[in-house]
């Protein structure tokens, strides 16, 4: 693809996680995120084959700089495992007690409202989950290797019980607009790490 009509697709699903992260899916209209990108409504299809081929490129790219900053937390280094595994943990935290609870994740935002809609999107959705609980599960098993991290289950369960653990966090935080769920989250991650 061309570079002037790759920045063009860039600034359209920048434009669109910018908004989409506010109002939701189903209630941004192409014709909000194309306004604002500064994009004619006729050039669209030249990019995107469907909103839900849309959607999808959305989601795989908010999942390709996220998985990317998620390694960076996990790689930094003078810091043991656990430190790094905390301190992705407390970016969740303040990522997500964003703007009133409402976040920035788009997986917390999107993940109940389109899987049921957009056979396409929950696969991104999965996709992009299932590469942040590989990771996890990596620095957990690192941890363990270490001796900075102590867990009773298998690295991989211990790593889907944690994602699953913030994720519903996350959205009681939307749904309370309040920092309680994340402090229990954090507090029962020390205990599951055993860090306490």
């Amino acid at each position: 693809m061309p570079a002037a009509r790759e920045d063009t697709r860039h600034r359209i699903l920048d434009t669109a996680r910018r908004i989409v992260a506010t109002k939701g899916y189903a209630a941004v209209g192409l014709n909000e995120v194309l306004g604002e990108a500064r994009v004619p409504k006729g050039s669209f299809y030249h990019f995107f084959e469907s909103k839900d081929a849309f959607g999808q490129a959305l989601l795989d790219e908010y999942f390709v700089e996220y998985l990317a900053e998620m390694d960076a937390f996990l790689s930094e280094p003078g810091l043991t495992t656990a430190q790094r595994l905390m301190n992705y943990w407390a970016s969740w935290y303040d990522n997500q007690s964003y703007n009133d609870c409402q976040g920035k994740c788009l997986a917390v935002k999107l993940g109940a409202e389109v899987s049921d809609l957009s056979e396409p999107m929950r696969q991104s959705l999965a996709a992009g989950t299932g590469g942040i609980i590989d990771r996890l599960e990596s620095a957990i098993a690192a941890g363990v290797a270490e001796g900075s991290v102590t867990v009773v289950n298998p690295p991989r369960e211990t790593a889907q019980v944690l994602y699953d653990l913030w994720m519903g966090a996350s959205v009681m935080a939307k749904i309370r607009r309040d920092r309680l769920h994340f402090d229990t989250a954090m507090t029962a991650t020390r205990q599951i790490l055993h860090l306490v």
